[in-house]
């Protein structure tokens, strides 16, 4: 079988500030970060070929091409699953230009979930199978699902309210060094997480992911090409998704064994395709629209055994200089949540030695989307 294994690389990031509420539209938004990659990777709008998004997002290919400025374009494609696709599109982007579908390939995600309504919201998509068993019994949204998983956990091996607020405040302490992160220079104690209201119990304010208007982009190329690119390159080293047998998405409940998501399945062809191991990476952006995520993953991709998620959080081993520093940049907990975009883009500053709150000397970095739904994961290598 053919592999993509170091066949292309991303050679240039570009984002809008994050805030609240921006002024601009979900398209110039996705331009603005668009046009700023390519600038960043010193590659003319003119040769983009190739797009890949989610199929949430609410901008298109058509449009966004036009306005750029993009050429004739050979290959786009849409991921689903909301923050599940983020890996994907670059996946999607890695597949299409090492079989010689497209030579340049743009990744993006542009949202304004800030200043926008709540998709909960919308009457008319409210029970599709399997919500239908779930929604009219009160969790309506996605942290209600999530809680449900958190409770399961925390009855089965005992993680705490202490290991959850280990995953915020190591978020936290990055963002707290990062002047494009929300919660920039805006601290968070033990006391303000333990005494802060409920939003679905377990899960208090500070588990939730914030809420944020803004965009990301990446840029690929083939390896080759990359080595002329004015950024240092970023290899795609691995890519893969992930959907297990008889899942049914975040209310995965009635399933023989709920705690097993779709990082398993990820993670094990992710791993088999790669030349190292989970005790090799360097640093992780592990997806964490809810605290109870990371704990989940670091089982599902194999830095720990099934239960222990939350025992690994212990003794700083999130923070930068502890076993395994994670989503450096604050991550969707602090940092911006753009449904795990800018988890792409932390990774590369982290293997080109840019970040905030660098890992010194890292040559690995893993790269995850949303647990719980349908996922996808990166290994990325300077």
């Amino acid at each position: 079988m053919a592999s993509l294994k170091d066949a292309t690389a991303i050679v240039g990031i570009g984002q809008t500030p994050f805030a609240k509420q921006l002024q601009a539209t979900e398209k110039e938004l996705a331009c603005r970060a668009i046009v700023a990659a390519l600038d960043d990777a010193g590659i003319a709008p003119s040769e983009v070929d190739a797009f890949a998004s989610y199929t949430m997002e609410e901008t298109d290919e058509v449009e966004v091409a036009k306005a750029v400025g993009a050429g004739d374009v050979t290959f786009f494609s849409k991921v689903g699953y909301g923050g599940g696709g983020s890996c994907a599109t670059v996946g999607h982007l890695a597949s299409a230009i090492a079989t010689g579908q497209a030579s340049v390939g743009i990744a993006w995600r542009s949202r304004k979930r800030g200043s926008g309504p709540r998709p909960w919201k919308n009457t008319t998509v409210q029970l599709p199978t399997p919500a239908q068993w779930t929604r009219p019994f009160g969790l309506l949204r996605p942290a209600d699902e999530i809680a449900m998983l958190a409770r399961r956990h925390m009855h089965e091996y005992g993680t705490t309210r202490d290991h959850l607020f280990n995953v915020a405040l190591a978020c936290r302490n990055r963002a707290n060094q990062n002047p494009a992160a929300m919660m920039y220079e805006r601290p968070l104690t033990r006391d303000m997480y333990m005494t802060s209201r409920w939003i679905s119990e377990p899960l208090c304010l500070f588990d939730n992911c914030l809420e944020t208007d803004g965009a990301l982009a990446c840029v690929l190329v083939s390896a080759e090409r990359a080595r002329d690119c004015r950024q240092k390159p970023v290899y795609v080293h691995s890519v893969a998704q992930g959907l297990p047998a008889q899942h049914h998405g975040m209310v995965n409940y009635w399933t023989d064994d709920p705690l097993s998501g779709p990082a398993w399945t990820a993670a094990r062809h992710l791993w088999k395709q790669a030349d190292f191991g989970p005790q090799d990476v360097d640093v992780a952006q592990i997806y964490d629209a809810f605290t109870p995520l990371i704990p989940l993953s670091l089982e599902g991709y194999g830095f720990c055994d099934r239960g222990e998620g939350g025992a690994f959080t212990e003794g700083g081993a999130l923070e930068s200089g502890g076993r395994l520093p994670i989503n450096t940049g604050g991550g969707g907990l602090s940092e911006a949540y753009v449904h795990g975009f800018n988890l792409i883009n932390e990774g590369v500053k982290q293997l080109r030695g840019a970040s905030t709150a660098q890992v010194p000397n890292a040559t690995t970095c893993l790269v995850t989307a949303g647990e719980g739904v349908p996922t996808s994961a990166l290994l990325l290598r300077a």
